[in-house]
């Protein structure tokens, strides 16, 4: 019997391998074309006021695009598997590790370079996994218990603004859209004062460091700074309310919902005229915040820019601009001579006023939807929240990437942080308050209103 060649064998197997993928391919476009026939069989049978051929192309479209999401699919399996298996070899690979003698060196020995590029792979691809595994680790702080302390009952609209005085007497002040700010006693919910001057929807509200002045945002394109006096009530005695986990969903439900609108306070005074009225801007005044010291404010617009003013000749100082879309918020360091301001366009922008004779401006680029406000905390930290779902914590000596990044399930609206214990409070869309450490670790979910939390969270005290 003859003896076949090694060069003929290859010869004869690679003719078998081209026949049967001809072959393949043959059964292939059978197989489509048996679908394309089925599928005009199916056309015919359909009643449709579309021509016969355009239905057919349609379909047709319809079928590379079933394809390509098939083909898609399938590839995701293997990569699936890949990075499965990709796993397990890691895995093993650091059990051998952890028996290895350390003294003699072992591990220097076995770990080559294919391995580092196997870890730094899927390093990169459980990057998001691996980051809440390990804030779940760091997470030793005992989650808070939220309770209903009081409810301050007397605006006509939604509140977009909150805000705690730096001096005394401590009082709570509100900005409201049904064009009012009122402050409020903290520890009996009654209003103590209401200011009437604005035109338009009273977007922000901050008090002046040392002076009992107030610096009001208005829809009405300008910003207005007022003087209070109040006096606060004897406080009365909290009644007794039931605990609630943070984790359950509850419903307040609203009193004006249940009783009628609120007519508001009948006894709480009036402030209708600004000591200052800050102009310049020719669109809505979205917020205001004050500089170190108190001698200059800083106003931020839907017209894309911030405003910087001196308070006593209420002159323009300073016109920000640079931002692409409307400003969002604005928001002053507590010590330093510093802006953050937040834009639409995806950004935040640090301006730098320390230096009279150099004003400089930093650019930041760390989100990938409109920025809804940046904040300072005391230390040298900025927090930025944005409609992409995420908060990031900023280090001021090094902003090129977060030090923390915290992943919500909805949109951040304005952000606080405590002074003292620096927590982070998240007001988001779903109508949910969260809150959490400077490391990103969640300490407590505040119970669920029946309303959209559209309004900054404030800490008292903290």
């Amino acid at each position: 019997m003859p003896v076949e060649s090694g060069s003929s064998a290859a010869a004869r197997q690679a003719k078998q391998k081209r026949k049967s993928h001809s072959l393949s391919i043959r059964r292939t476009n059978s197989t489509e074309q048996d679908r394309s026939g089925l599928q005009r069989d199916m056309l015919e049978g359909q009643d449709s006021k579309l021509p016969l051929s355009l239905r057919s192309n349609l379909l047709d479209l319809f079928s590379q695009i079933e394809r390509e999401f098939e083909n898609l699919y399938i590839e995701n399996l293997e990569l699936r598997r890949e990075i499965e298996t990709l796993n397990d070899r890691l895995a093993a690979e650091g059990q051998t590790f952890e028996g290895a003698d350390l003294a003699k060196g072992a591990l220097k020995t076995k770990a080559s370079h294919s391995t580092s590029q196997l870890s730094q792979k899927l390093k990169t691809t459980y990057k998001a996994s691996t980051s809440k595994i390990v804030s779940s680790f760091k997470a030793t702080t005992s989650r808070a218990v939220c309770q209903l302390v009081r409810e301050y009952v007397g605006h006509r609209d939604g509140i977009w603004d909150l805000s705690v005085t730096r001096t005394q007497p401590v009082v709570l002040g509100t900005a409201s859209a049904d064009h009012t700010a009122m402050l409020w006693s903290i520890e009996t919910g009654k209003c103590l004062l209401k200011y009437t001057g604005h035109q338009g929807s009273v977007n922000s509200i901050k008090f002046h460091p040392t002076e009992q002045m107030a610096l009001t945002a208005s829809g009405d394109q300008t910003a207005h700074i007022w003087r209070y006096m109040v006096q606060l009530p004897t406080p009365q005695p909290v009644a007794d309310m039931s605990q609630t986990p943070c984790e359950d969903d509850v419903d307040f439900s609203d009193k004006d919902e249940a009783d009628g609108e609120v007519e508001g306070p009948n006894d709480c005074p009036s402030v209708r005229v600004a000591t200052t009225t800050l102009r310049s801007h020719q669109g809505v005044v979205i917020a205001a915040d004050w500089l170190v010291g108190g001698k200059q404010v800083v106003t931020a617009s839907w017209d894309r820019a911030a405003n910087l003013y001196d308070v006593e000749t209420s002159e323009l100082v300073h016109s920000l601009t640079g931002h692409d879309q409307e400003l969002t918020h604005c928001c002053t360091h507590p010590t330093q001579r510093l802006v953050v301001t937040s834009s639409r366009d995806t950004t935040f922008r640090l301006w730098d006023f320390r230096d009279p004779s150099i004003h400089s401006v930093n650019v930041f680029q760390g989100h990938t939807e409109p920025v809804t406000s940046a904040v300072f905390t005391v230390g040298d930290n900025v927090v930025s929240g944005s409609d992409d779902r995420t908060v990031k914590v900023w280090d001021l000596k090094n902003m090129r990437s977060p030090i923390a990044t915290i992943r919500t399930d909805s949109a951040v609206n304005r952000i606080s942080v405590s002074v003292n214990q620096k927590i982070i409070a998240l007001p988001h869309d779903n109508r949910q308050v969260r809150l959490f450490d400077m490391s990103g670790v969640r300490l407590a979910r505040l119970p669920r209103s029946n309303r959209q939390v559209i309004a900054e969270c404030c800490f008292n005290r903290l």
